[in-house]
């Protein structure tokens, strides 16, 4: 008789261990591989513009990666850039001298990007802080959006101010009629 229970006792305490050997595997994958992300594709419907005091336009040629999950958005990561040679005032003169070596120099500094170190939620959207490299320059940024979703699309909103020079760019002897801060606004549709 106790041979009987002392071999129950063995049983059940043996079937433990094993689910605890099964559990720890589970417990690790959980812990180093979090829920996934989601990954959005920038549809071609984006808008990017600026404006200031003497010159407003857009840009076109954003590509990049968003990684993004509204229930997660601490593991978001965003490294996106911009074609600067697309810069578009609505005036051929302005376009030839926002592209040349007095403002943007697309020719040395062709393109435009920005890469997140941080997105936390903020009021009833996001705080972004990252990196933008304009111009050569790179400089710590921070500003608000927002995210909206229907089903596997969304939409990215925001906006931000730069200071042109902050980032080297003083333009010519007659850049003085352009302010130096411009507003940036991004209305970016994605998919998934």
């Amino acid at each position: 008789m106790f041979d009987l229970i002392a071999l129950s006792y063995l049983i059940i305490t043996m079937n433990n261990l094993k689910t605890y050997f099964l559990l720890i595997p589970a417990c690790l994958l959980i812990a180093f591989f979090p829920a996934t992300l989601s990954e959005w594709k920038i549809t071609d419907e984006y808008e990017v513009r600026f404006s200031g005091s003497g010159a407003e336009g857009t840009f076109q040629g954003l590509s990049g990666t968003i990684i993004f999950d509204s229930s997660a958005p601490e593991e978001a990561k965003f490294d996106v850039s911009i074609d600067a040679r697309t810069i578009e005032t609505g005036n051929k003169t302005k376009n030839k001298h926002a592209r040349g070596d007095s403002w943007f120099d697309v020719e040395q500094y062709p393109e435009i990007s920005f890469r997140s170190s941080q997105v936390k939620p903020s009021g009833d959207g996001y705080q972004i802080i990252g990196v933008l490299t304009l111009h050569g320059v790179e400089k710590e940024i921070s500003f608000p959006f927002t995210f909206s979703q229907n089903g596997r699309s969304g939409l990215f909103e925001g906006s931000f101010t730069v200071d042109r020079e902050e980032f080297g760019i003083e333009g010519p002897f007659f850049g003085f009629v352009v302010g130096d801060e411009f507003e940036v606004s991004l209305k970016v549709p994605v998919k998934k």
